[in-house]
């Protein structure tokens, strides 16, 4: 019986375990907070699926909606892949215990921004914690599964340090509950930690989308790609809300529509005669489709709005639809607007863009195997979901595409292990603390964070700049370096490891910002514009 280790509790992490477990191998999941903490648990929209394999028009479709969404940049090969595995990997949801939404006998589908139809199931506007909740007990009966909650992974420990290329022999973690440092030895370590929205002051990723994980993997030796794409989700509720609160894009699916103050206002003073805000749009400027265009068109809409105009949020307006209708559907988005005094099919609701989704990441093979520069493997190491870069998504993910893919990969990964084990668990050395000393300082970290936060948000956000990208990539290079003094003295704690984690990642996002000379997907830098324009 193989060990592996598996990081990251969300839908890829707890797919591969089950997958795993059931071909006979040990697995321990170790996640930093609960299970349920995950970007997974808090996916409102739902899975893009074409679930009958003979619907040859369907599949094209949904290949060609993902490959124009990821503006020229996906690999036709992998988004044929998981666009044909795609039912094969619900029906496996569907047998694990999750429930979609169904209309009579058929599964309830709908639409989102980029798609040309009606094709995501859902969980009315819960599905990641549909899903979470069936993975989440599936793994509770299973033997050969431990999961380990308040457990957070710090660094992977090499074969050899020097020679990458030798591969993973297992992981140093730090319990959340002792502080005690832990050496676990596995045959393979899979990554599924998710992503890292916690960069930017606002996001609707929770508290652990530190991007630990693929900081984890980049200091082993392995290679990140396309971090410059970074997805916003146009709308986040700016209600009074402390955190931001995703609306999902299922809701301008189903007609909702997103105007400015000036728009809103033109809208009231015609609503007798009209009834309809479309024409009001200030999208339509952008994409005619408007409200309903992928999401970086529709992020740079609301951004460049919002700054022309000064507003701090535009409108989503949904009066004009059935509140019946919309109360059934969107109970979980109903019930956060009404402790705000809002309501679906009545209120304008104020929405702005938020940091939403790593759409680069480690660079993986077919398999969910993670590589290094030239596409050496690194031997037991593999990397599925939000923190892995496929291939499938581009230069901007296709709403609703990244449960599809997290699935379809979480299998191929453990498929892969399975075909080709390895029972050759090694000694792994401790954590040596020797010298170290007990952090007993906090402010500095929580400052620096601070700092990192508003420089990522100013300088390396939906719209940018090279002169911003300049300043925001010297601003790293000193965060790095006052984080590391501490490093090298302190025991690790859970604010130490997570802003480490944070400014690495933060500083492949800017660098790879800096080498494109090219405006694509979600990567806009005003300066190509104007190059552009000349």
């Amino acid at each position: 019986m193989s060990r592996v280790v598996i990081i990251g509790s969300g839908i890829a992490g707890l797919f591969a375990a089950l997958r795993l477990s059931d071909a006979g191998h040990s697995v321990i999941v170790i996640t930093k907070q609960r299970p349920t903490d995950s970007s997974t648990n808090w996916a409102q929209g739902g899975i893009a699926a074409i679930l009958d394999k003979t619907d040859g028009e369907g599949m094209s479709a949904h290949i060609s909606d993902t490959i124009a969404s990821g503006d020229g940049l996906c690999n036709e090969e992998i988004v044929r892949c998981v666009v044909e595995e795609a039912g094969d990997r619900i029906r496996d949801l569907l047998s694990i215990g999750v429930d979609f939404e169904k209309e009579g006998a058929d599964f309830h589908l709908v639409k989102e921004g980029g798609h040309s139809e009606r094709r995501i199931l859902h969980a009315k506007d819960a599905t990641g914690a549909e899903i979470e909740r069936a993975l989440t007990q599936a793994v509770a009966s299973s033997e050969n599964i431990t999961l380990r909650p308040h457990t957070l992974g710090v660094d992977l420990i090499q074969t050899s340090h020097k020679e990458p290329e030798k591969g993973i022999k297992g992981i140093w973690c730090l319990s959340l509950d002792s502080g005690e440092m832990e050496a676990i030895a596995a045959d393979a370590v899979l990554i599924a930690t998710g992503g890292c929205g916690q960069l930017w002051e606002r996001t609707t990723n929770p508290s652990v989308a530190t991007g630990d994980g693929l900081a984890m993997a980049v200091r082993a030796g392995a290679t990140s790609v396309d971090m410059a794409f970074f997805q916003f989700h146009p709308t986040a509720l700016m209600a009074g809300n402390e955190k931001p609160f995703l609306i999902t894009e299922a809701l301008r699916g189903e007609g909702g529509v997103l105007l400015d103050d000036e728009g809103l206002q033109s809208y009231k003073r015609n609503y007798e005669h009209v009834q309809q805000p479309n024409q009001y749009s200030f999208t339509l400027q952008s994409s005619p489709q408007g409200s309903l265009a992928t999401r970086d068109v529709v992020a740079r809409a609301c951004d460049q709005r919002m700054k022309i105009t000064g507003a701090d949020n535009v409108w989503l307006i949904t009066d004009h639809l059935n509140k019946e209708v919309l109360h059934n559907h969107f109970p979980t988005i109903e019930s956060k607007l009404n402790q705000f005094g809002l309501s679906l099919g009545r209120d304008p609701l104020p929405v702005a863009p938020a940091a939403h989704y790593m759409v680069g990441g480690l660079s993986v093979d077919i398999d969910g195997r993670v590589l290094m520069k030239k596409g050496t493997v690194i031997p037991g190491l593999y990397a599925i979901g939000e923190v892995a870069c496929t291939g499938m998504h581009g230069a901007n993910r296709l709403a609703s595409n990244s449960l599809l893919e997290a699935v379809v990969f979480a299998n191929r990964a453990a498929d892969h292990f399975i075909s080709q084990p390895n029972n050759d668990l090694q000694d792994v050395p401790q954590w040596r603390a020797e010298g170290m000393e007990e952090l007993e300082e906090h402010a500095p970290l929580i400052r620096d964070l601070e700092t990192l936060r508003k420089t990522m948000t100013d300088d390396v956000g939906i719209v940018r700049s090279f002169s911003r990208l300049e300043r925001a990539k010297r601003m790293l290079r000193l965060l790095a370096e006052e984080v590391d003094l501490i490093w090298r003295r302190s025991i690790p704690t859970r604010d130490l490891v997570e802003l480490r984690n944070l400014i690495l990642v933060a500083t492949h996002i800017t660098e790879d910002a800096l080498d494109r000379n090219e405006n694509r997907g979600l990567h806009w830098n005003k300066d190509l514009i104007q190059h552009e324009e000349h």
